[in-house]
């Protein structure tokens, strides 16, 4: 389906559906878009109706220059599902999209069908862990004014486990399950990269972010997917999430890094699919 765009909440946010079914929402992470989700939109739309929306300030949807915050963001959801008809609905979300997911389930319970949480983590002790990863998108984007391709290997070592970022770099062009390549990957983050004040204004929602005391509150069945080795949200916090919300499942993705969802596709997939058939 083509991108589409929704007035929401004085922003107009562009989003696109995939295949029919019971509605299911992915959410993205920080400095990322909706084409993060390319090894996951495929094999969900054929048994769910999938929405992918660049979230403010990422992507195509508008990139105001207030303040962000965490409620902002589990607002526009709220707005774009309103904007589709959509009741109810599954909702995912990968790091940055898996605190806006907690954040809007715990506003909007009534709006949650199930929840899959990736990759993510409840909020940070102190205000160095938003800085810690604002200044790795700073670099990022400068290092991608000079090197694009150079830019994103530099990311990868963060993203992916290290003998499968070994077999990218080995063969750049081998396309991973029919779905992505790295040369695909790199080409991908080149259209529509994030600005220094859109990584700016999303370190400062992160900031907005702590649900760890409201956690026990979440009813909606919960999948929470962690990494074996993400080296920037830890298997800890995850394991923390798990043990505060009480109908949660904790499926461990092995030998795989942060960006394990393209990485570890089929598996993220079926984990996925098996959890919103039960």
């Amino acid at each position: 389906m083509t991108e589409q765009y929704a007035n929401v909440n004085g922003v107009k946010l562009c989003y696109e559906v995939f295949g029919d079914g019971y509605p299911l929402f992915l959410i993205h992470g920080f400095g990322a878009k909706k084409e993060s989700w390319i090894a996951q939109i495929p094999d969900l739309s054929n048994h769910f109706k999938v929405i992918v929306l660049d979230n403010r300030g990422a992507g195509k949807s508008d990139r105001p220059d207030s303040e962000y915050t965490m409620e902002m963001f589990a607002d526009d959801i709220n707005g774009l599902m309103e904007h589709l008809g959509i009741e109810k609905a599954n909702i995912a979300g990968w790091s940055l999209g898996g605190m806006i997911v907690q954040n809007f389930v715990l506003k909007y319970p009534e709006r949650v069908n199930k929840l899959i949480l990736i990759n993510t983590n409840y909020g940070f002790p102190d205000e160095s862990g938003p800085e810690v990863y604002k200044n790795m998108r700073l670099d990022e984007i400068k290092m991608k004014k000079e090197d694009p391709v150079k830019a994103w290997w530099s990311g990868a070592r963060s993203s992916f486990y290290i003998k499968f970022r070994k077999q990218l770099e080995a063969d750049p062009s081998k396309k991973w399950y029919g779905l992505w390549s790295a040369e695909e990957l790199i080409e991908l983050s080149t259209i529509d990269p994030p600005t220094e004040k859109d990584v700016n204004l999303q370190a400062g929602a992160l900031k907005t972010h702590n649900t760890f005391d409201r956690l026990d509150t979440i009813k909606n069945p919960t999948l929470i997917l962690v990494a074996s080795h993400d080296r920037l949200m830890s298997k800890s916090s995850m394991e923390q999430i798990h043990e505060k919300i009480p109908n949660s499942k904790l499926v461990v993705i092995d030998k795989a890094g942060h960006s394990s969802p393209l990485s570890k596709a089929p598996e993220v997939n079926q984990t996925i699919i098996d959890f919103l058939k039960a």
